[in-house]
């Protein structure tokens, strides 16, 4: 079973900044790149290092773009992409051929590889599969946050993503065999974090609807959250559509 970690998490919103100012006053992250690039798909971003991994806020500046069709679809700000990072990148193409999952995007140079599969046939949200020279390591380098590596892993981060559908199973089912992962009581371990297939209660559907981040203090998060006007529910803070929820970090080894 070759390695696969959950890097990166893309959320989608009408308006950058009061995303941004939210995230910089409730989860005490601050923007480390903003990727001019994006530019081309008809967006501007704004992203934040957690733990060894990074959150992507991407916002629609033209008509016709994916991601404002999927904000119009999703009823607002929400999860958009799940991107992970894996040892190679070829035998992951050859699994979504045979299990006829198209290719939405594909970005490749020598550095940085990247197949962004086809929403519609995965289900919930864009599920990325990249490949990073010499990125294997945790803390290694990663292209999307132009972020070199060098750094020691912290021991916080993004420890879980979840999924909501009407049918979780199915859902946990379909990621299962794209991934190549066994689903367990709807859950499927990657090396690093969990992706959790839950039922969609909130009225808004099929989505990416929640992140579990582990730090040092979450009563602090939530108080921080209920001080800046972030609504809080269920032990989680409401950013950009998603349910943040603070989960008790381990202690550095």
């Amino acid at each position: 079973m070759s390695g696969i970690r959950m890097r990166q998490i893309c959320l989608v919103a009408r308006e950058l900044a009061p995303v941004v100012d939210q995230i910089r006053a409730v989860l005490g992250l601050e923007v480390c790149h903003r990727d001019p690039g994006v530019g081309k798909f008809g967006l501007e971003n704004a992203l934040f290092p957690v733990g060894d991994g990074f959150l992507e806020v991407v916002v629609p500046v033209r008509e016709g773009t994916t991601a404002g069709r999927y904000l119009d679809r999703r009823g607002g700000d929400g999860g958009y992409m799940v991107i992970t990072q894996c040892d190679e990148i070829d035998s992951r193409r050859k699994r979504c051929e045979a299990l006829g999952v198209r290719i939405a995007n594909e970005i490749g140079d020598p550095e940085y590889r990247e197949l962004q599969l086809h929403p519609r046939d995965v289900g919930a949200a864009m599920l990325s599969f990249s490949w990073q020279r010499g990125g294997r390591a945790s803390g290694g380098p990663w292209h999307p946050a132009a972020f070199d590596g060098g750094i020691a892993p912290p021991a916080g981060g993004m420890v879980a993503a979840e999924l909501q559908s009407d049918d979780p199973d199915r859902l946990a089912r379909r990621w299962s065999e794209v991934i190549e992962r066994p689903v367990t009581s709807r859950v499927i371990a990657l090396d690093d974090a969990r992706l959790r297939f839950v039922p969609a209660t909130d009225g808004r559907g099929e989505g990416l609807g929640g992140l579990d981040l582990a730090v040092a203090d979450p009563a602090r998060l939530l108080a921080a959250a209920r001080s800046y006007g972030v609504p809080t529910v269920d032990g989680a803070a409401l950013i950009c559509g998603i349910r943040f929820r603070p989960v008790q970090a381990s202690a550095p080894r």
